[in-house]
C-alpha cells in the first residue's frame, strides 16, 4: 500500500483522511502469469497499480498474430483508460507477464475518489498522463535497425529482458523470436 502512495502523493497533496479513504478504496490481487487484468471485447471496470510483477499489453493484428504493444513494470498505473472512462470494448488486452500482484480500483470506486476527495481530479488526471505516456512513448521505431532496438529496450527496460517471455520481447520489438535470440547472442 505504501508504493501506492508514494506514486500518488507525486501527483499532489493528500491528507491523512483522504490517504486513509482511498486505502479503504482498494482490493489487493494476484494475478497469475499469463492471466488478463482486462480483456478484448469487453469494458475495462477497473484501474490497477503493479505492485510486483510485469503486464503487458497486447493485441491481435488483421493476420492474427499476437503483437506486444507496452509493458508496464511495478509502480505503475495499469488500465486501458480511454475505455475505462468512455464504458467502452476494449480492442487490447492487459495481460500479466509475471506472476503479479495488483492494488485494484473498481470504477465506481475511482469516481467516488473524485466525488469525495478535493483536487483528486487533478491527481487523477496527472497519472493518467503518466500512463498513457508510458504506454505510448516506448514502442520501437521500425525504421531501426534489429539491434538498436534491443539495444533501446535494454535502456528503457533495464530489469525485464530475462523477467519476460522472450516472444513477447521479439514481438514488441517487430521481428521473430529467433532473430532477438541471435541478436542477444552477439550483444554479450
Amino acid at each position: 500500500m505504501e508504493k501506492l502512495i508514494e506514486y500518488i502523493l507525486q501527483f499532489g497533496n493528500l491528507n491523512k483522511q483522504q490517504i486513509e479513504f482511498i486505502i479503504s478504496k482498494v482490493t489487493e490481487i494476484e494475478l497469475g502469469k499469463d492471466k488478463y487484468f482486462s480483456e478484448a471485447g469487453k469494458i475495462p471496470r477497473q484501474v490497477g497499480f503493479v505492485v510486483d510483477g510485469v503486464v503487458r499489453g497486447c493485441y491481435y493484428n488483421n493476420k492474427g498474430e499476437e503483437i506486444t504493444r507496452c509493458f508496464i513494470p511495478e509502480n505503475n498505473l495499469v488500465v486501458d483508460y480511454p475505455n475505462f472512462e468512455a464504458n467502452s470494448t476494449s480492442s487490447e488486452y492487459l495481460q500479466a507477464s509475471t506472476d503479479c500482484k495488483l492494488i485494484v480500483f473498481s470504477k465506481q470506486d475511482w469516481e467516488e475518489l473524485s466525488h469525495t476527495i478535493v483536487g483528486w481530479d487533478n491527481i487523477k488526471n496527472k497519472m493518467v498522463q503518466k500512463c498513457l505516456y508510458q504506454k505510448s512513448r516506448k514502442t520501437p521505431v521500425i525504421s531501426q535497425d534489429a539491434t538498436t532496438r534491443y539495444l533501446e529496450f535494454l535502456e528503457n527496460y533495464p530489469t525485464l529482458a530475462n523477467r519476460v517471455a522472450l516472444s513477447h520481447i521479439a514481438s514488441y520489438l517487430g521481428f521473430t523470436q529467433q532473430s532477438l535470440s541471435r541478436i542477444r547472442k552477439n550483444i554479450r
